[in-house]
């Protein structure tokens, strides 16, 4: 079964074409990357998906889909006094959550309610990130949208953000993740999509990172360094 199914997606802004008749699906339960240079079309790719552009085409979430999503960054100063737990329990109270939906939201992603006590100033870039992902989680979603959750993260804290994804994808959670990290894309996604001005493809990591493909797409050299077998 398919979390997500489009098909001939095209979004304009006036006459020029960001997205031009793309078509790819999300099995349920797996991770597509979303790659491509800066201005390739990304964030308006999740916006359309999302419905808060207008598009052409045809896009089919799940029915029952529940979307969470998790920004590169929140729209707040990190220097104000509210605390971790101030932001989960404003977000539980609009949802009608409950204070046990917070506590599961939390361990679901490996943080401490305790530490969720301090100014949200004061917590490593990696616990904020995980934050969020709570923060979407208390929504209960099936399906999560995550720009670029890793960054601007210290390296612990970022395996610890990839864990945590990991792990609610193989609790049946679907992912769509946009990222730079192409290391990364290749050790975690399922399947690929990259986008580029006038290219566009999607598959297996394997098949869509190799050394031409990607110089292609980028318009340069790209030096991609694999270790690890992609994720099956």
């Amino acid at each position: 079964m398919n979390a997500l199914v489009v098909e001939h997606l095209t979004v304009r802004f006036g006459t020029r074409e960001v997205l031009k008749d793309l078509s790819f699906s999300v099995p349920t339960g797996t991770t597509l990357a979303i790659i491509g240079p800066n201005g390739a079309g990304k964030t308006v790719l999740v916006r359309a998906l999302i419905g808060a552009l207008p598009h052409e085409g045809s896009v089919q979430w799940a029915p029952g889909t529940r979307l969470g999503y998790v920004p590169q960054k929140l729209d707040i100063e990190r220097d104000m006094p509210v605390t971790g737990r101030d932001l989960l329990r404003a977000r539980a109270r609009l949802l009608g959550a409950s204070a046990t939906d917070v506590q599961a939201a939390l361990a679901r992603v490996g943080l401490a309610l305790a530490t969720m006590s301090a100014p949200i100033g004061t917590l490593s870039g990696g616990q904020f990130q995980r934050l969020l992902v709570a923060f979407a989680l208390l929504g209960n979603p099936t399906v999560l949208l995550l720009d670029e959750p890793t960054a601007g993260v210290d390296e612990p804290g970022e395996e610890r953000v990839q864990q945590t994804v990991r792990r609610l994808v193989d609790e049946g959670v679907s992912a769509l993740v946009i990222s730079h990290d192409l290391t990364l894309v290749y050790r975690e996604a399922t399947n690929v999509l990259c986008l580029s001005p006038g290219h566009t493809c999607f598959g297996a990591p394997r098949a869509v990172l190799s050394a031409d493909l990607l110089s292609e797409v980028y318009g340069a050299p790209i030096g991609l360094h694999l270790h690890d077998e992609p994720r099956a």
